[in-house]
């Protein structure tokens, strides 16, 4: 089993910045493969960032340049450092993990079998 926590969304100005974590716990070969996504209401889930067991990364177009994923495998924690936030980035943001995630796969909810229950993020303008 898999237990995946999420931690530090809250609300900031357009500009401001945010850094979000995820501690993991359980299998831990179940979170070799982790990344975030975001979801607001009425839409589907959109893939933000994923970072693989050897650190290999990848960044939604929308986030390149402001968005950086990374991952503490001492603590088993992951990491969304989100700056120059725009309104446009409030969103539920998600943690999701799974042991293998082909490459192609890597941005889609489909990819992934663990999730956290989420922390929300909301950007004024």
């Amino acid at each position: 089993q898999v237990q995946l926590v999420e931690s530090g969304g809250g609300s900031v100005q357009a500009g401001g910045s945010l850094r979000l974590s995820c501690a993991a716990s359980g299998d831990a070969y179940s979170w070799d493969f982790m990344a975030w996504f975001r979801q607001v209401p009425g839409a589907e889930r959109e893939g933000v960032a994923s970072i693989d067991r050897d650190g290999t990364t990848d960044h939604a177009d929308s986030v390149k340049g402001r968005f950086t994923i990374s991952k503490d495998n001492a603590k088993n924690t992951l990491y969304l450092e989100m700056n120059s936030l725009k309104p446009g980035d409030t969103a539920m943001y998600y943690c999701a993990s799974h042991f293998l995630v082909p490459r192609a796969q890597r941005l889609r909810e489909a990819g992934y079998k663990y999730w956290g229950k989420g922390t929300q993020v909301t950007v004024s303008s």
